[in-house]
């Protein structure tokens, strides 16, 4: 956990939540470009997850190999878990887009928010300040604004969201908690799950490829151009960036942070894509993007509120005044310690 330990500067944070917005941002730019009708039409989502930790544990490996990095232990039951619940969050996240209207996926992803806090709240007995709470709301609104559109939900949508949202925030907690539970970094966890998530997800990706678009990844394997294989090249090199620096910043943050700062990516995409793919960008856009901004500027200032607060807190209880230590002195004065071995009293010299 030496790598999570934050530097008094707070250069290494700031850099953790670039890598994972620049990557975050690039990957959706270059997911964009393959997977487009107007791109090179390759719509097999969940096999190119599977891709991403493929490459994302072979990087692992060599790091490993090298010994860039050290291999810790953790319970293979615990690392099998936390696989089972990150890939029910990307099948889920891909059902719950395929079925739902992109208007109710957007206010999915915007749930993970609350529902983050109030698993943290039931696992971890957290508390959050009025402050937080109202930052929090102000991004879910100004987020809301720019991004939710038509809403439509069916039966089988809203169960796929449902599942989708509370996997995304368990796997998000889970992060951060087997990285203290273990004392173990955020690279050296995710090397251990990504060979699971990689070998689960390119068996079964193609499966739930197929029952979403129809197609099969082996078919167009075969008709597959150059520019393609080098935009999912492209791709998976900026998971392995996307994927170390989520488990980066959870470890060094917390899962509620994650996801508000997360949704300076969505602003970002937005601003992308209207520069660069002509996408439509609206009034109506623009102000939920500034109340979304704003409302991130305001979080950052209550967490740090909250932790000055809490250290002075800490710092008060155990600081003792001149007249506790003056009657500890005493009491230690006319209480002689005894030595076991000699049989004597001893008195404590004051020195």
């Amino acid at each position: 956990m030496e790598m999570e330990k934050r530097s008094n500067g707070g250069v290494s944070d700031v850099g953790a939540w670039a890598m994972n917005v620049v990557s975050s941002v690039g990957i959706i730019m270059a997911n964009k470009q393959l997977m487009s009708s107007t791109g090179y039409a390759f719509t097999f989502a969940t096999t190119l997850t599977g891709f991403h930790f493929a490459v994302t544990a072979l990087v692992g490996f060599v790091s490993n190999s090298t010994g860039y990095t050290t291999s810790k232990h953790v319970p293979l039951w615990e690392l099998l878990w936390f696989s089972i619940v990150a890939n029910m969050s990307i099948t889920g996240m891909n059902l719950s887009l395929m079925l739902n209207s992109v208007g109710f996926y957007q206010i999915t992803k915007l749930s993970m928010i609350p529902v983050v806090c109030v698993m943290e709240w039931i696992l971890h007995n957290k508390q959050y300040s009025k402050e937080v709470k109202t930052s929090v709301l102000v991004v879910v609104i100004g987020v809301g604004v720019c991004t939710v559109t038509d809403v439509k939900v069916n039966a089988k949508g809203f169960i796929c969201a449902c599942v989708a949202v509370f996997a995304t925030s368990l796997q998000q907690i889970s992060i951060g908690s087997l990285q203290t539970k273990y004392s173990i970094g955020s690279f050296e966890l995710l090397s251990k799950t990504a060979p699971i998530q990689a070998l689960s997800l390119l068996i079964f990706g193609p499966f739930i490829d197929f029952y979403l678009s129809g197609n099969l990844v082996s078919n167009y394997m075969k008709t597959i151009s150059w520019g393609a294989v080098l935009f999912i090249l492209l791709s998976c090199s900026l998971a392995v960036f996307c994927n170390i620096s989520q488990y980066l910043c959870i470890g060094r943050f917390s899962a509620v942070s994650f996801q508000v700062l997360g949704h300076m990516k969505t602003v970002c995409v937005l601003t992308l894509g209207w520069i660069l793919f002509d996408s439509e960008l609206t009034f109506k856009n623009i102000m939920g993007m500034l109340v979304a901004v704003g409302g991130m500027v305001i979080y950052s200032w209550a967490v740090e509120v909250e932790k000055a607060v809490m250290k002075a807190t800490s710092v008060g209880k155990n600081s003792l005044t001149e007249e506790e230590l003056k009657l500890l002195r005493d009491g230690m004065d006319n209480h002689p310690i005894k030595d076991d071995k000699l049989g004597e009293s001893k008195e404590v010299l004051d020195v």
